[in-house]
C-alpha cells in the first residue's frame, strides 16, 4: 500500500515507527496550535499508533508514515486520510503533522494532494473535511491551496475559539 509523490514516500505505519511518532508528536513545536498540547511519553505514541494500526486494519487506509522519495527510510511526518469523529458526527479528515525540519519545503500540501486523490479516486469518497486551529494560517493556506473551502466552525476546544472546518467535494 504503498504510494509515491513527485517527492515523498507515503506508506501504512509500523510498530518501528513508534520511536519517531514519538519524536514528532512529543516535539512542542510540532504542537503549537494543538491544544491538548505534545505527547508526554512513549506510551500515549503507542496508544496512537494502535489506533492508527487498528483504523488500517479495518478500513484499508489511514494515516501513512510520510519519508522522502531520497531518503525512503527517514520518516518526516506523519498523515493522510482517516475517519475522526467531529463530535457526534464521523467524517473522515485530512490531517497531518511534520517534524520541524521538514517544515516549509510544501510537503504538507504535497501530502495533502496525494490524500485527496486517493480518497477521491480510490475510494470515491464524495467528501473530506479538515479541521485547523484559527490562529494556524500555515495549514489553513496550504488547505486552502488544495482546493478546501471553509464550512463553518467546530466547538471543538472548550474555553477557545471554536476550529475552522474546511471541506472539499469529490
Amino acid at each position: 500500500m504503498q504510494r509515491l509523490t513527485s517527492r515523498l514516500v507515503l506508506r501504512p505505519p509500523t510498530e518501528d515507527d513508534l520511536q519517531l511518532l514519538f519524536a514528532i508528536y512529543g516535539d512542542p513545536a510540532t504542537n503549537t496550535f494543538n491544544p491538548a498540547g505534545p505527547l508526554t511519553d512513549i506510551e500515549q505514541a503507542r496508544a496512537l499508533l494502535i489506533r492508527w494500526l487498528k483504523h488500517w486494519d479495518e478500513k484499508g487506509y489511514g494515516q501513512w508514515a510520510i519519508a522522502l522519495r531520497v531518503e525512503p527510510q527517514r520518516v518526516i511526518g506523519f498523515g493522510g486520510i482517516d475517519a475522526r469523529d467531529y463530535l457526534l458526527v464521523e467524517r473522515l479528515n485530512l490531517g497531518y503533522r511534520f517534524a520541524l525540519e521538514a517544515w516549509g519545503q510544501g510537503y504538507a500540501t504535497e501530502l495533502s494532494q496525494a490524500a485527496l486523490d486517493f480518497a477521491f479516486v480510490e475510494l470515491r469518497v464524495p467528501r473530506i473535511y479538515a479541521v485547523v486551529r484559527p490562529a494556524h494560517l500555515a495549514s489553513v493556506r496550504v488547505l486552502e491551496k488544495i482546493g478546501m473551502h471553509r464550512d463553518g466552525e467546530l466547538d471543538d476546544v472548550p474555553g477557545q475559539a471554536p476550529s475552522l472546518v474546511l471541506r472539499m467535494e469529490g
